[in-house]
């Protein structure tokens, strides 16, 4: 059985997430506050945090950023009111797992908490990948273009490593976003071709020939047009 913790300062909401949870067969944890969420994550170890970002005190942004900080990969689903495409970046970026913006439906939410835990463990994908000149290792993150290392953040990492995975072949934009952030916009592909550019700009800063190329309709592909 799956542990749940939910972290939400709306008591109306946090029951209704328990009742669902447990409905469903989860062991439910819950707290209503920043502090309270680390001390739960310290003290029981989840397997998912559902997390409300807008909270009074230490929000939950900033529990993703301590979390990370220390090292702590514990699954992450943020909740917010917040849906700009700017939003979902930055609550990415700070080390979620995933995003859902409120309201959502209930049916919503259990599948992106299974699709969570259905992902692949990091240590079964720790072997180092090479394309053309293209190189990152999962064990350090390590990312290189030929000699030059680059940096990236840590929801770039999940899609290089990804497109690595798939040398090739064509990715239809909504199995990257299924595969990458475990679920898909519902259509809307703006996140996946902002981190796409942010990528390129990345991988082609030092004026090395472009690798991640675009196919019209249809998604990415990870090739070397030389």
């Amino acid at each position: 059985m799956a542990t749940v913790l939910i972290v939400d300062d709306d008591a109306k909401l946090l029951k209704m997430l328990q009742r669902t949870l447990v409905y469903e067969g989860f062991h439910v944890l819950s707290a209503t506050n920043g502090n309270e969420a680390l001390a739960e994550i310290q003290a029981r170890r989840p397997d998912v945090v559902v997390l409300d970002w807008l909270m009074p005190g230490l929000d939950g942004l900033g529990v993703v950023e301590r979390l990370r900080a220390a090292g702590d990969k514990t699954l992450v689903l943020m909740l917010t009111a917040r849906d700009a495409v700017e939003n979902r970046v930055e609550g990415l970026e700070s080390g979620a797992d995933d995003y859902l913006v409120k309201p959502f439906a209930p049916a919503e939410l259990l599948a992106r908490i299974h699709a969570l835990l259905r992902r692949p463990s990091v240590t079964a994908l720790d072997e180092a990948l090479t394309y053309a000149d293209l190189y990152l290792n999962p064990g350090t993150r390590e990312t290189r273009r030929g000699s030059r290392p680059f940096e990236v953040t840590a929801k770039e990492y999940d899609l290089l490593r990804y497109l690595m995975r798939h040398p090739r072949q064509v990715l239809r934009r909504e199995q990257i976003l299924q595969e990458v952030w475990g679920y898909d916009f519902g259509g809307d592909d703006n996140v996946l071709e902002v981190y796409i550019g942010y990528l390129r700009k990345k991988v082609e800063a030092g004026g090395e020939p472009r690798l991640i190329q675009t196919v019209r309709g249809v998604g990415y592909v990870l090739r070397d047009e030389a």
